[in-house]
C-alpha cells in the first residue's frame, strides 16, 4: 500500500496554518465540501508542492438498505480525479432511511449511524461496498465509526465484522483509533481485542482525534485535544503493524497552530513507541 506518512485533516479554517506546518506529508478533505471545478487555492498549492490530498466522503451510506446512489458515487469519483488522489475513503455507516420503497418519507440523519453487526447487515454492506468499488477510479477504504449504542442481536465483534468485510470484498480499512476508544467507553469493547482480530494488512491509514467524557459517555467531538488513552490505542496498533499513514482530525474549536503541531508530535511519539515494541517482539 502507498506510504502516506503523517497528515492532518484539511479544513478551510486552518488552511493557511496547514500550508505552513512542517512535516505534513498529506491531507484529507471532506469530499462533499470540495467543488471539483473550483478547488480551494490552498489545496491547489498543496498539490503543487507534492502533498497528497485524499477525499473523505460522509454521505454514501454504505451500511444502508438501499444501494449506493449512482449520482453520489459519480460525484465522489469526480472529486478523486480533480484531486489526483491515490485512494478515497468513506464510513461503515448508514445515514438515511425511508423513501419510495417504504411507508415513510426519506429521512436524512445528519449523522453517521452504526451498522448492526449481523450476518444480514454484513451481506448488505458487502454488496454496497462492491458497487462503490466498481464505480470509483481508485481503491476504496472504509472507516469504523464511533457509536453510543450496540444493536440487540449482534452476532460479531467489531474486529470480526471488519475482518469479514475486508476478506469478502478486498476493501481497505481506515482505522480510527479514537473511535475504538469511544466504543470502549460507551459499549465496553476492548480496543486491543478489536486490533487483534483485524486484518492488519488491509489498513490503508489511521485516524486520530480528540473528544471528552461526560456522565460516563465519551463524545467523539473532533474539537478537543487527543487524550492519552487514544494515543495508547495508536501505540498498540503500531506495535502490531506499521500503518501506511496516520492523520490528525480536528473539525472545530481550532487551536493555535503550535498546539496542532504538538499534537502531531505526540502522534509521532506514539508511533515510535509502538514501532520499538514491535521490533523488540520481533527480536524476541
Amino acid at each position: 500500500m502507498e506510504r502516506l506518512g503523517t497528515g492532518i485533516g484539511w479544513r478551510p479554517e486552518i488552511a493557511d496554518a496547514v500550508e505552513r506546518m512542517p512535516g505534513i506529508d498529506w491531507v484529507e478533505a471532506v469530499a462533499e465540501n470540495v467543488c471539483p471545478g473550483h478547488l480551494p487555492e490552498s489545496l491547489v498549492r498543496l498539490r503543487e508542492r507534492g502533498v497528497t490530498v485524499v477525499p473523505h466522503g460522509v454521505s454514501l451510506g454504505l451500511g444502508g438498505a438501499e444501494r449506493p446512489d449512482a449520482g453520489r458515487l459519480a460525484a465522489l469519483a469526480e472529486r478523486v480525479e480533480a484531486l489526483g488522489a491515490p485512494l478515497v475513503t468513506e464510513h461503515i455507516a448508514f445515514v438515511r432511511a425511508g423513501g419510495p420503497l417504504t411507508a415513510s418519507p426519506r429521512l436524512e440523519a445528519g449523522h453517521l449511524l452504526p451498522v448492526p453487526r449481523t450476518r444480514d447487515a454484513l451481506d448488505v454492506l458487502c454488496e454496497n461496498v462492491r458497487i462503490a468499488q466498481d464505480a470509483l477510479p481508485v481503491p476504496l477504504a472504509v472507516e469504523n465509526i464511533a457509536a453510543l449504542i450496540s444493536w440487540p442481536g449482534e452476532e460479531m465483534t467489531e474486529g470480526q465484522f471488519l475482518y469479514e468485510l475486508a476478506d469478502r470484498t478486498g476493501v481497505r480499512l481506515l482505522i480510527d483509533v479514537a473511535n475504538l476508544h469511544t466504543n470502549h467507553v460507551n459499549r465496553g469493547e476492548d480496543p486491543a481485542k478489536a486490533l487483534a482480530e483485524l486484518p492488519l494488512e488491509a489498513i490503508a491509514y489511521v485516524h486520530v482525534a480528540g473528544g471528552f467524557e461526560r456522565d460516563g459517555v465519551w463524545h467523539d467531538s473532533h474539537a478537543h485535544p487527543v487524550p492519552q488513552p487514544v494515543l495508547d490505542v495508536l501505540t498498540d496498533l503500531a506495535s502490531r503493524v506499521s500503518p501506511p499513514g496516520v492523520l490528525l482530525e480536528r473539525d472545530e474549536n481550532f487551536p493555535e497552530p503550535g498546539e496542532l503541531e504538538r499534537e502531531l508530535g505526540s502522534i509521532r511519539g506514539a508511533l515510535e513507541k509502538g514501532a520499538a515494541e514491535r521490533e523488540a517482539a520481533r527480536r524476541g
